[in-house]
């Protein structure tokens, strides 16, 4: 199993596992998400806002959304900016 080496999955450790019906199957191991980075800053969500949007305009990488997850230990990233006027943490780079 292969990941892009900006993916949140990049350096997650991989599983076999055994199923019901006898075939074996590669996954991937739980990953959890770390701590919040202190290094971030205070952002309210506008309307039109997309975590891809944020990402590239903060990061310089839209496949980085899923920083933006982990900084708000957020699992469904896209929750993140379903409320206008939410404030969640941008990493700064």
């Amino acid at each position: 199993m292969a990941f892009a080496k900006n993916s949140r999955y990049a350096k997650t450790p991989t599983v076999e596992v055994k199923l019901a019906d006898g075939r074996t199957v590669t996954a991937v191991k739980l990953r959890r998400i770390p701590r919040a980075d202190a290094d971030s800053e205070a952002y309210a969500v506008r309307d039109g806002d997309r975590l891809d949007l944020l990402a590239h305009r903060q990061l310089g990488d839209a496949t980085a959304h899923w920083r933006i997850a982990d900084a708000n230990s957020e699992v469904d990233g896209a929750a993140l900016v379903a409320e206008l006027g939410r404030e969640i943490d941008l990493p700064k780079s």
